[in-house]
């Protein structure tokens, strides 16, 4: 469990808000307000003057910070966010940045990286001012990227997946994959994910990767609609280092990082990824088993199942017959 902060330590959370919707911000009201009763201090994330949550009549008074505002996350518990999959990873940049830890009220569709859900944010808000909660490390990606002359011109983290895409559409990427320091395969594709355990539910997943339980360290490569016969997705150690390469004569491409950050790939360069030396501090309220958030997730059909015989049912049938 967490450790409370010192009284005299005035508390603090950062408020993520997504506010695509009237209800979306209703909720964001009803937390801030039962944070701050609790004595708690809570800044709300603007991203513009202009933005809904800085016109609020509610949440206009709260303390409002900017992303690039570096005193922004100065002495901040945790980051709250409340919305989707998509909110939840432009938060996580932030709280990655200042060593943050992130805790995720789902308030989009699927959702899968929120710990809860909509119905459940008073329950959490209580086990925040409570500090009733713990914090997990989740492994993340750092990349680097280098021209043909293997000068670096961009680098950059994912907390789910690095995604190589070809600009071009009307032609394919001829790309060679790399793993510690070996080549394995070229083809031509639309791109290649390299995602971790977290990420494998992500675009990996729609992409025909397999689902990673997120306690697993490694790193998974898919292919994304490559044309050749070996184009299936790897399973890595989390100790390699996974590289793709870019043919001199083939299409610019980008590398984007959790899909709202990216870096350019001009032909014949290289991405290079390993695992991140800083993990996402991620919040955890309870211990259900990712089985289940798979199953709850996924509407994944489980009819029949009847579970694990336990021993005393089996002598209870064997001394019936």
């Amino acid at each position: 469990m967490s450790s409370p902060m010192s009284a005299a330590q005035q508390r603090s959370v950062l408020l993520v808000p997504h506010t695509g919707r009237t209800s979306n911000i209703e909720s964001a009201v009803l937390a801030a307000e039962l944070l701050s009763s609790s004595g708690i201090e809570v800044r709300v994330l603007v991203n513009s003057e202009d933005d809904p949550i800085a016109l609020h009549p509610v949440l206009g008074n709260y303390r409002q910070v900017h992303p690039t505002d570096e005193a922004a996350a100065a002495g901040i518990e945790l980051v709250l966010v409340l919305g989707g999959d998509g909110t939840f990873l432009r938060a996580a940049d932030m709280a990655h940045a200042h060593d943050l830890p992130v805790l995720g009220i789902n308030l989009g569709h699927v959702g899968f990286l929120a710990e809860w859900e909509s119905d459940s944010l008073e329950e959490a808000i209580k086990r925040v001012v409570d500090c009733d909660y713990r914090v997990e490390d989740r492994m993340t990606l750092d990349l680097v990227i280098r021209d043909a002359k293997l000068a670096e011109i961009g680098r950059g983290w994912a907390l789910n997946e690095v995604s190589i895409e070809n600009i071009n559409r009307r032609g394919v990427l001829d790309a060679t994959l790399e793993v510690d320091e070996r080549p394995v395969a070229s083809f031509g594709c639309d791109g290649v994910l390299i995602s971790t355990p977290t990420g494998s539910t992500a675009y990996a997943f729609s992409a025909g990767g397999p689902v990673l339980w997120p306690e697993l360290d490694a790193i998974l490569v898919v292919p994304n609609n490559a044309h050749a016969l070996f184009t299936k997705p790897l399973v890595v150690s989390p100790k390699s280092a996974v590289a793709v390469e870019s043919k001199p004569d083939t299409s610019p491409a980008i590398a984007v990082m959790d899909g709202c950050r990216q870096l350019p790939m001009p032909p014949g360069s290289r991405v290079e990824v390993s695992r991140g030396t800083r993990p996402v501090l991620w919040v955890r309220l309870d211990s259900s088993p990712f089985a289940d958030r798979l199953v709850n997730k996924l509407h994944l059909p489980v009819v029949g199942w009847r579970g694990p015989h336990k021993t005393a049912d089996l002598e209870d049938r064997s001394s019936a017959g």
